[in-house]
């Protein structure tokens, strides 16, 4: 009776499990070769799949949610998924080399989603590639409500003029990755003073900060370099946005699960040299920790023991690392100085012997995982390939040992026979040798009988002739 109930039981939240499941993906639209005529007049958040992908499957039950999520808050974007094995044609027009690939198609432009695979990082990016470019502010109190809601945001203030273009421009390349507003000088906040009109500032860690062009070069880069919190919870996607800001970044590798004093000393001082020296260092730096040391370690192919501190030049795979430990932050701004100066060694980089190094570390680590995680997986993968290969050197160093005994038995019929020639040529000079003395003998007895004759003798002649006939 028991074991029954609890079937019936499992039974019930499998279905339910499965109902759900089902309204989920009812707000997700399987999208066919139809959807490249049809689109053109609806924005479309799009996920390009492949069937057997398997991030694509733990991309799945999110997808729905997000479907979902999408339609409840009456959002103009429609959310659908296409397999891009069966319609490849129109995946490669979209410029799909992955899979799953997130695109926002709005009109005659395809945006690129690169952020972390959850509901609500996928929701904001749809909100915010799917509204206007630049966003208007009309009030302090619609200022004040932004700047509440997100944590970096870049404002041009001013009117028409060749930097609100330029502003623009930039805008519609980078909206993928921050929000872009403009609003009237009386709109800002009474601390934020204006060097020149027009202006574009950024705000964020509670400041703000103004692009000078002089000093920071192009509009874009600038934006692309600021778009970024002044310390960050580092991980491996975020180190892949870093790369393109052109900063080193010196980040703090800790084990969050412990609270020790280290771990939290050396966390701090990171945060204090962020926070404090902002104006020295946060052109050419960017400041953060990361949790664990399995990302670093594989990037850095060597084995660093947390905690510890190391600086990362992400464009060039290079890496710094203290001489001594850290213990305030003015050793870590002493570390800084010195990496700037170019005293402190770099390690790493993307030379030849740093490639091949990389090559036979991936190696290494991609036979340990799959051995350590299914040994006989393992064994199967590679013992497989192995044995094959070995069976095939085999099979060749056999083939010319038997190849070369079969051309050797010809070689030793051939000489035996020329010996046997030699032989039978020996023979035959000996018997002609003896028929020639024979015929010599038997010329001299006729010559003698012929003389015997013509001196005269008529029996001698019978015998002659008995003789010849003999």
């Amino acid at each position: 009776m028991v074991s029954t109930e609890r079937a019936r039981r499992s039974l019930l939240w499998a279905t339910v499990a499965a109902f759900f499941l089902a309204v989920n993906a009812s707000f997700v639209e399987d999208l066919d070769d139809s959807f490249k005529e049809n689109r053109k007049n609806d924005i479309w958040l799009v996920d390009f799949y492949a069937p057997w992908c398997g991030h694509c499957k733990k991309l799945e039950p999110v997808w729905n949610e997000v479907g979902k999520e999408m339609k409840t808050i009456g959002s103009p974007v429609k959310v659908g998924k296409m397999d891009a094995t069966s319609y490849s044609s129109i995946a490669s027009e979209f410029g799909v080399r992955g899979y799953p690939t997130i695109k926002l198609l709005k009109g005659d432009l395809a945006y690129n989603y690169r952020g972390s695979r959850t509901k609500d990082d996928i929701i904001e990016f749809a909100n915010r590639v799917a509204g206007p470019v630049i966003r208007p502010l009309p009030s302090q109190q619609m200022f004040e409500h932004v700047q509440k809601r997100h944590r970096v945001l870049f404002v041009y203030v001013g009117g028409e003029s060749p930097l609100k273009e330029k502003y623009i421009e930039v805008a519609s390349e980078l909206i993928v990755y921050t929000y872009f507003f403009s609003a009237s000088e009386e709109v800002l906040p009474e601390y934020v003073t204006l060097p020149e009109m027009p202006a574009v500032l950024v705000f964020k860690d509670g400041i703000y900060f103004a692009y000078d062009e002089y000093e920071d070069g192009d509009l874009s880069s600038w934006i692309n370099r600021e778009r970024f919190q002044g310390y960050l919870n580092v991980d491996g996607f975020t180190l892949y946005e870093l790369g393109d800001t052109g900063k080193l970044v010196a980040i703090a590798v800790i084990d969050d699960k412990k609270f020790s004093a280290e771990h939290t000393r050396l966390k701090s001082i990171i945060q204090e040299v962020a926070k404090d020296y902002r104006d020295h260092f946060h052109r050419n730096f960017q400041f953060g920790h990361m949790d664990g040391n399995e990302y670093i370690n594989s990037l850095l192919m060597d084995d660093l023991k947390i905690p510890t501190v190391v600086v990362l030049n992400t464009s060039n795979q290079q890496y710094f690392l203290p001489h001594k430990p850290i213990e305030n932050s003015e050793d870590m701004v002493q570390f800084i100085n010195e990496i700037l100066e170019g005293t402190v060694e770099a390690q790493g980089g993307d030379g030849i012997l740093q490639r091949i190094k990389r090559i036979i570390y991936d190696a290494k680590s991609t036979v340990g995982s799959v051995f350590k995680s299914s040994p006989l997986l393992g064994c199967f993968l590679f013992g497989l390939p192995l044995g094959v290969i070995s069976i095939m050197c085999y099979g060749i160093c056999t083939a010319d040992t038997d190849g070369g005994a079969g051309e050797a038995e010809p070689l030793m019929e051939e000489t035996a026979g020329r010996e046997l020639t030699d032989e039978g040529t020996e023979g035959t000079d000996e018997g002609t040798e003896e028929e020639q003395e024979g015929m010599n003998e038997e010329a001299t007895e006729l010559a003698d009988e012929e003389a015997t004759e013509l001196a005269g003798g008529e029996p001698e002649q019978k015998t002659i002739l008995e003789k010849k006939k003999d």
